[in-house]
């Protein structure tokens, strides 16, 4: 069970990274007028990766057989 603690905290570890860098460099490409469409992917992806992951807890946490 221990595995599966660590795996989740470095899970969202990794989305909130990906979150973070993702408003750091719109807040970047927007202040220097460049596009932010790279940022706003990277914004994307992160809120998708919360998405699934809140889904896989609840599905641990609730005993759920996804099979």
């Amino acid at each position: 069970m221990e595995g599966i603690v660590l795996l989740s905290v470095i899970y969202w570890i990794v989305v909130a990274v990906i979150f973070l860098i993702g408003i750091i460099k719109i807040i970047v490409a927007s202040a220097n007028n460049k596009p932010v469409k790279p940022a706003l992917k990277l914004v994307i992806a992160s809120v998708i990766m919360l998405v699934i992951g809140v889904g896989a807890c609840a599905a641990i946490l609730g005993g759920i057989s996804v099979r």
